[in-house]
């Protein structure tokens, strides 16, 4: 109500703009302003590798860490029968399809560590390893700058199961 109708005009444009101008990848889902985003399009990337990840804010995450130079996929959600998202509901025949033209190694499930992520998780694995992918899961546990006397069951127990040779 404080600002002027100028700024209230402006800003119904510019949320316009971005319904206009934003659309899905043609490949992974991912929200992007052409028919391809920028790291389908990405020459430079790693196609052999495509990490899974539930929504697009989840690759933030990921790029922000500079490590992971392979490609994405998006699945719009994760199984819920509870709130009626079963493999129908997300994408995951795109996966599988983009899976079926060749090239693609390895599969990372970056989905979130909440039962319904790991249900997603273990469903894609059994769907996709009888196809001779490699399909890894990313680790989790315990953060780092965190004590363990804090650390939940379930978390510690993925720290034991995810532990490593150092």
């Amino acid at each position: 109500m404080r600002s002027s109708r100028e700024d209230a005009e402006q800003l119904a444009r510019s949320v316009l703009d971005v319904k206009d101008k934003l659309r899905i990848c043609a490949v992974c889902n991912n929200i992007s302003d052409a028919e391809l985003c920028q790291y389908c399009c990405d020459p430079q990337r790693d196609q052999k590798i495509i990490c899974v990840v539930e929504d697009p804010n989840n690759i933030v995450g990921i790029e922000v860490t500079r490590q992971f130079n392979g490609l994405y996929h998006v699945l719009g959600g994760a199984l819920s029968p509870l709130r009626g998202l079963g493999p129908e509901q997300l994408k995951i025949k795109s996966l599988v399809d983009r899976i079926a033209r060749g090239g693609v190694e390895e599969i990372i499930v970056a989905t979130n560590p909440t039962v319904e992520g790991e249900a997603t998780a273990v469903y894609l694995s059994k769907l996709l390893k009888p196809l001779g992918m490699r399909v890894t899961r990313i680790a989790m546990g315990v953060p780092v700058g965190s004590d363990l006397e804090f650390a939940d069951e379930v978390t510690m127990w993925k720290a034991m199961e995810g532990r490593r040779e150092i």
